[in-house]
């Protein structure tokens, strides 16, 4: 897992944060936030006080209702007692699946699938004279690419910086989510055949063929019926866990940080995170 170095923090003094009469030291904070990698710093610190938050409302429930016992090592056990006990989560039931699955149908779809082969030449996003050498590369070898098609696995083991040229540049099938963002984003709208420029990434400027295309399908209910009732369940009990600690919330007292303020999401694998 990625993690921000704590030395790398702002030093800019965090609020003043009560949950309670407990007060989440500045310190605190800083010990949790690198768990919670961010697209910056301030969103970071943000996910780690939302996180210990959190934690101390449900140690705070399990202290007044005598579920803990003073040692550290029962914690867990205690907020996963609570939770059972308190966290009221309906059961769904087949017209709530049925009804689920209506609304949510691209979730419970074969995605589209692609065989691709590529040639990627190699430039950082910072290197500009490599990546211009290697885009003029490009189109030099689609050029031949277009005359003579055979040649491609040739191509690829001489030029290709991807493991894949051992195998002629073939990455097999692939969906959505299996390549770089910047890739994948472009790979989803290309049709059959050899694209007609380079296509860049953060590695550099790839030669895609995709050799064969098979389209997101609709899957009936019958074949994901379960996967669709573990669905619903989840949401559910997402739902559930966030009214529960809005009351929480409200009973104690939260002072510097609103969990209102902000989805309440997991960001890490710290044990102060719930997985909401």
């Amino acid at each position: 897992m990625d993690m921000i170095a704590v030395e790398n923090l702002p030093d800019a003094p965090m609020p003043v944060i009560r949950v309670g009469d407990t007060e989440l030291s500045e310190a605190d904070i800083a010990k949790e936030t690198p768990f919670h990698p961010a697209s910056s710093l301030a969103d970071a610190q943000l996910n780690a006080v939302r996180a210990l938050v959190v934690r101390e409302l449900l140690a705070q429930r399990a202290a007044m209702l005598g579920l803990t016992t003073g040692h550290s090592d029962d914690d867990d056990q205690a907020l996963a007692t609570l939770l059972e006990r308190e966290l009221n989560v309906p059961e769904p039931d087949e017209p709530a699946c049925r009804r689920y699955f209506d609304t949510h149908r691209e979730r419970f779809s074969e995605p589209t699938r692609l065989r691709v082969r590529h040639i990627l030449l190699p430039a950082a996003p910072e290197d500009a004279k490599a990546r211009d050498a290697h885009y003029r590369l490009g189109e030099k070898l689609l050029k031949e690419l277009g005359k003579h098609p055979e040649r491609f696995t040739e191509l690829a083991q001489r030029h290709s910086a991807c493991p894949s040229k051992d195998e002629g540049g073939e990455l097999g099938w692939l969906t959505s989510g299996q390549t770089v963002a910047e890739l994948d984003q472009a790979l989803q709208r290309l049709p059959v055949g050899l694209h007609d420029r380079p296509l860049a990434s953060r590695y550099g400027w790839h030669l895609i063929s995709i050799d064969e295309r098979h389209e997101r399908k609709p899957l009936p209910y019958a074949q994901v019926a379960n996967h669709v009732h573990h669905s619903l369940r989840e949401e559910s009990t997402r739902h559930a866990l966030r009214q529960y600690l809005l009351a929480l919330e409200k009973e104690f007292g939260v002072q510097g940080f609103s969990l209102d303020q902000d989805p309440i999401e997991g960001s890490g694998n710290r044990r102060s995170d719930i997985g909401l």
